[in-house]
């Protein structure tokens, strides 16, 4: 089956859309929810083959289409799927369906071409996710950056333009990092071959130094740690976050970053497998700094959605620990916290964008004993602090576990450290509701309460976190083969010379899993 549609459908809805707001407010948003929940529900079908595959033994990995587009230069069109892929495209795909439905009412102006730049990110994302040219990579990483800039640029609030500016000045400077080190890479592999390609099963065991390798993984590191992002690489963040509107944040929160975590996973570990070895202590002293400093800072500010920024930096961190883990426990747990920051990050930001709706306002000061006056926004509040938290039978909590058993295999001093980020969630998560929901009422607000259509987008959301929170070994089995393909990757690239040529794949073809190695590290 081609993945093509992965594709053309979300971009062809978004401009349908677009031009659909010519005539009508009411068109645009109808026609973005019938793609993007056509979108995810064609993921869950393809979920069910995949998944049936990697249970007869078909393995993890999918190929379903590549056609050449540049052969001169050895670029091509190939698009691929694997359980990791999978698995962020229905996230992807699920968020885009909820950013819609959050902004139903509160978008009111250029409402055609807010919806053609929502689906434009569900393009853009769907195509980092399955690109394996790393060409075709780099130009949907690039084209994920324009619809971010209108959504926070036209619809965000009084700061904007400063923050959009920033936002685009920092994370472009990265791309064109990334874009350096892929030529580079590309080049190294024609001087070492006499083959000019881009394609990311032929560029990895690619001979090279190690210094070469050493400032090639840290091209692509830098870029990669921007998205996630990682300190002292994210003062984009709380920014963009603040000045975004809810379906922004939506985005930025619960897709934009996770496509630095797939970089890091999907190219350095395993283009650069000894040198991102070598790396490995620092990049865990800094997701570990990340951990603590995103959650010192989110009790420290006064603007609640600049507050759930700063915790997406603390949670993230654990991500950033669990790929440089490199184990078998880590990995499966960064993917799990990918997952379940998605969901807890968009409720969070839609809890604040209703707050904001209701009150205009986010100083956290001016709040107080709203639970009186919103009693099923508060119980939904204390569910998402509770997921935050990491309170077990939740999402989060299978994964920090995971991540943080993995990482006690291999450093136990950071890894003791990354715990006391666990107390600090506790911390800034029952703060956040002391301030907002309990206490008394001084600013004597009278608010409508959750709404129907609002009370079904955290209904998803619940049920998403509880679920992946009770019973994650679907996500587990979906996403173990993807995983140790990409460690027999890094081994095959520590010893390019021992590696069989690479074979031409064409249409659906299936790889043989490779079994974990009892989560030792490389």
């Amino acid at each position: 089956m081609s993945v093509a549609w992965i594709l053309l459908m979300p971009l062809a809805g978004g401009l349908a859309a677009w031009i659909a707001g010519r005539w009508s407010d009411l068109w645009p948003r109808w026609i973005s929810l019938g793609t993007a929940l056509l979108h995810m529900l064609l993921l869950l079908a393809t979920w069910g083959v995949f998944f049936a595959g990697i249970e007869t033994g078909q393995g993890g990995w999918l190929v379903v289409y590549k056609q050449p587009w540049i052969p001169q230069l050895g670029i091509s069109f190939h698009l691929a799927v694997d359980g990791l892929s999978l698995l962020l495209l229905l996230l992807t795909s699920f968020l885009t369906v909820l950013a819609v439905l959050t902004s139903w009412k509160s978008v009111t102006h250029s409402v055609g071409f807010f919806h053609f730049n929502l689906l434009l990110i569900l393009t853009a994302l769907s195509g980092v996710f399955i690109a394996f040219d790393l060409f075709l990579f780099f130009a949907f990483w690039e084209i994920s950056l324009l619809p971010l800039y209108f959504l926070i640029g036209i619809w965000g609030y009084e700061n904007r333009v400063y923050a959009t500016t920033k936002f685009f000045i920092i994370t472009q400077g990265s791309g064109l990092l990334m874009l350096l080190a892929i030529l580079g890479l590309v080049v190294v592999h024609w001087q070492s071959t006499g083959v000019m390609t881009f394609d990311y099963l032929e560029l990895v065991g690619t001979p090279m130094s190690k210094a070469t390798a050493w400032w090639l993984m840290l091209g692509f590191f830098i870029a990669f740690a921007v998205k996630l992002p990682v300190v002292p690489f994210h003062t984009w963040l709380p920014d963009a976050h603040t000045q975004a509107p809810t379906a922004g944040s939506v985005a930025l929160a619960g897709l934009v970053l996770k496509i630095g975590a797939y970089g890091m996973l999907r190219f350095v570990m395993t283009i650069f497998p000894q040198a991102a070895a070598d790396f490995a202590l620092i990049a865990m002293i800094l997701a570990v700094v990340g951990i603590l400093y995103g959650a010192l800072l989110a009790l420290g500010q006064t603007d609640l959605k600049r507050m759930v920024a700063y915790t997406s930096i603390s949670h993230m961190g654990f991500v950033l620990l669990g790929i440089f883990t490199w184990n078998e426990l880590a990995l499966q747990g960064a993917v799990i916290i990918m997952l379940s920051h998605g969901f807890s990050a968009a409720a969070l930001f839609m809890l604040v964008g209703d707050l904001q709706h209701r009150t205009h306002t986010r100083e956290i000061g001016r709040f107080g004993g709203l639970w009186a006056v919103t009693p099923r926004m508060g119980g939904v509040g204390l569910f998402f602090a509770m997921a935050s938290l990491g309170l077990p039978g939740l999402a989060s909590f299978v994964g920090e576990f995971l991540v943080l058993l993995g990482a006690f295999r291999v450093n136990v001093p950071l890894t003791v450290l990354a715990s006391v980020g666990l107390v600090a969630a506790t911390v800034y998560s029952l703060w956040m509701m002391q301030k907002v929901y309990y206490g008394a009422n001084t600013g004597e607000w009278k608010l409508d309460d959750t709404s129907g259509r609002e009370m079904a987008i955290m209904a998803s959301l619940i049920g998403a976190t509880l679920w992946l929170g009770l019973y994650p070994q679907p996500v587990l089995t979906t996403s173990g083969d993807a995983l140790a393909q990409m460690r027999q990757f890094a081994d095959k690239a520590r010893a390019p010379a021992s590696r069989p040529p690479v074979k031409e794949v064409q249409g659906p073809k299936a790889m043989a899993s490779i079994p974990p190695d009892g989560g030792k590290r490389p």
